[in-house]
């Protein structure tokens, strides 16, 4: 975890350094807060014990707020690192255990995900004050303060690593070089992770079982849309 965490820093630093030697701008730095809406696109693979269960996750949307900064290399070229975390309540959804039967909606409790993203963007400048960009990058997310609800015994998700892909736009307010901008801003990351569910006070005597352990590999993978401003110094 450590050694992703370090490569995502170095290359902020590699990208930002480099950016010192190469801006053409004057104003090469742009900090912006948004509002966002996190709407996940959740999938999951169940299995105890090594066999397949029928049965599903859900996870809730998150209304969280969020900072990003900003270096422009020149007008065109920026790097984006994006910082915020979101909480979600988890569920299970139709899920039938062999013996115990269906079992439906199990709640999994809520976490709480830190999922900073660094992306390379192309900023469009041909429109005035309207300058929509588009960008890609990776995201390194980290799960915490797992709360296993009523009905779980324990559980733990393992960091994720992937892709990010993004749209929006900036319109300045107070000039074509710099100060204030509305920013509206698209984003979909690829989140996978492997989720260890402890289950055994609930499902342990029905299955005869000391220990009743469910594996779910969760595409979690969620559509971000935001909507605030930005300052360009």
């Amino acid at each position: 975890m450590s050694h992703i965490l370090k490569s995502l820093a170095a290359a902020a630093i590699v990208c930002f350094g480099t950016g010192a030697a190469m801006a053409e701008t004057d104003n090469p730095w742009m900090v912006r807060v948004r509002a966002l809406n996190v709407i996940p696109d959740e999938s999951a693979n169940l299995s105890v014990g090594g066999a397949d269960l029928v049965g599903d996750v859900d996870i809730d949307q998150s209304y969280v707020p969020e900072l990003d900064i900003s270096y422009f290399l020149n007008d065109n070229i920026a790097f984006e690192l994006i910082l915020g975390v979101t909480p979600h309540d988890v569920n299970t959804q139709g899920l039938v255990v062999p013996v115990v039967g269906e079992l439906g909606t199990v709640g999994l409790g809520d976490v709480w995900l830190l999922p900073p993203t660094l992306t390379a963007q192309y900023h469009f400048t041909q429109l005035g004050a309207f300058k929509p960009y588009v960008g890609a990058g990776i995201n390194y997310t980290l799960f915490f303060n797992e709360d296993e609800g009523d009905v779980v015994d324990s559980i733990d998700y393992d960091p994720s690593f992937g892709l990010a892909l993004q749209a929006g736009f900036d319109y300045d307010l107070d000039g074509e070089k710099g100060g204030w901008a509305l920013n509206v801003d698209v984003k979909k990351i690829w989140i996978n992770t492997d989720v260890t569910v402890d289950l055994t006070t609930a499902l342990g005597a029905a299955l005869s079982a000391d220990s009743v352990i469910v594996d779910a590999d969760v595409d979690i993978n969620p559509l971000i849309v935001g909507i605030g401003m930005g300052y360009k110094f």
